[in-house]
């Protein structure tokens, strides 16, 4: 009932305009922040996060797969992350804002923030991580009064040429 209401309603579009607004705001001004002062490395992030692991009351580190992710790929892949975070926060932003490729932009918006929370940070992390789940939960709907009420027709009819959506199960 309540995802029926969230997806398919009228006023919930009209909640879930509110809440991709406030989220892409906060997105687009943390990317576009970093894009101007040109300075974002995220060298010292990674490295804290490896040396400070989130632990368990028993002082074992909780997503040692996580460290070693960090460790083995992105460090020294950091000059790949100095581009993706500013530039992916930004186009996150700007997608949630813009009603366009909404899921989309709420789906990379969740991958963004979990990554930040493994490494331990939380701040606003919970918040943003519970509204982005409900903006993706909605689906088309939080797209609704934005651009995927042209943009989503559109790829529909040129790129998956007329191929039907999978029909949902009540």
């Amino acid at each position: 009932m309540f995802m029926n209401f969230l997806r398919e309603n009228k006023i919930a579009a009209g909640i879930l305009t509110i809440l991709r607004l406030y989220l892409g705001y906060a997105w687009f001004t943390a990317g576009l922040g970093k894009i101007q002062s040109g300075a974002f490395d995220a060298t010292g992030f990674l490295g804290n996060a490896v040396k400070n692991p989130v632990k368990g009351p028993d002082g074992s580190v909780v997503y040692s797969w996580y460290v070693n992710f960090l460790e083995s790929f992105a460090i020294p892949n950091v000059d790949m992350f100095n581009f993706i975070v500013p530039w992916g926060e930004t186009l996150v932003g700007l997608g949630l804002m813009l009603g366009c490729l909404t899921t989309a932009a709420a789906f990379f918006g969740l991958i963004m923030n979990f990554s930040f929370f493994l490494a331990g940070t939380v701040s606003h992390i919970p918040t943003d991580l519970f509204l982005g789940f409900i903006i993706l939960a909605a689906g088309l709907n939080a797209g609704r009064i934005g651009l995927d009420r042209w943009v989503v027709p559109f790829i529909r009819k040129t790129v998956l040429k007329g191929k039907e959506p999978a029909k949902q199960h009540a």
